[in-house]
């Protein structure tokens, strides 16, 4: 069963509009959690704001954001101040231009979410944006108030209804020249390409989630269910390698590989 909605608003193009819907496209509602607790008492332990001055508690009213201008100096903003300067509509995404699909780049992608029409009446009107867009290989660009703050998004036509990416702020992305620009440019030998491309193919396969599985909370689930039973906590996993040496021949390295993975489908046969 589909969750619920947490955004409710309108998709907009010129004098095009329709309800829409939106829901973001990954969860955390299985992500293992844990309570800070009171190891002698066994009770919760709860959190609280301490004046770093004078050791008081704060209450709720009396908090405010501050941007630090210099040590221990700070321009105090009230949530009113803050929320004013954001865009007039946080229900509408009002699709500003768009771009070539292929020319945003992966590291701009932050966090996903699906776009669906809100009813049956905008549907047409939702399906021939979407559409359009997919004819013509763009994506849409707007502006839209998520998560309390505004933020570029892009529409991306998938399937019969569309993703809206928000995406990462432009100083929150560094430049790879920075980093890749020293990387020495020589073509490798042609023999170790070969030979690379030999173990790819050996390890070949079709992508499943569950290769993006989380080994760790699998084993932190199966401690939960021994304590809760009264059982010895399961044996630990086996220790990780050793971290690999310097390679002296790469090519003797990729012959051994290969031989090691032939000998590995052999045996698993």
């Amino acid at each position: 069963m589909a969750p619920r909605p947490f955004w409710k608003g309108y998709l907009k193009l010129s004098l095009v509009n329709c309800p829409v819907t939106m829901t973001p496209a990954t969860t955390e509602a299985e992500k293992l959690r844990f309570h800070t607790m009171n190891a002698v008492t066994g009770n919760r332990v709860v959190s609280r704001y301490i004046d770093a001055v004078t050791g008081k508690p704060l209450r709720d009213e009396d908090k405010a954001k501050g941007y630090a201008r210099g040590e221990d100096d700070y321009v105090l903003l009230e949530e009113d101040e803050i929320s004013e300067v954001a865009l007039e509509s946080t229900r509408t995404i009002d699709i500003d231009m768009f771009v070539p699909a292929d020319s945003i780049g992966w590291i701009w992608y932050d966090t996903p979410h699906y776009l669906s029409p809100g009813d049956r009446v905008g549907e047409e009107a939702f399906s021939v944006i979407r559409a359009a867009m997919a004819d013509t290989g763009t994506v849409g660009i707007a502006r839209l108030v998520l998560y309390r703050r505004e933020r570029a998004v892009m529409l991306e036509p998938r399937g019969k209804g569309i993703v809206v990416w928000t995406l990462r702020y432009g100083n929150e992305v560094r430049d790879e020249a920075d980093y890749f620009d020293k990387i020495d440019a020589q073509k490798p030998e042609a023999k170790l390409m070969t030979l690379v491309k030999r173990l790819i193919d050996e390890r070949k396969q079709d992508w499943s989630p569950e290769m993006a599985s989380d080994p760790v909370q699998d084993r932190l689930l199966d401690l939960i269910a021994a304590k809760k039973k009264g059982r010895k906590r399961p044996a630990k996993p086996k220790a990780a390698p050793a971290e690999p040496s310097n390679v002296v021949s790469i090519m003797d390295a990729l012959k051994r590989s290969l031989a090691a993975e032939t000998s590995g489908k052999s045996s698993g046969k």
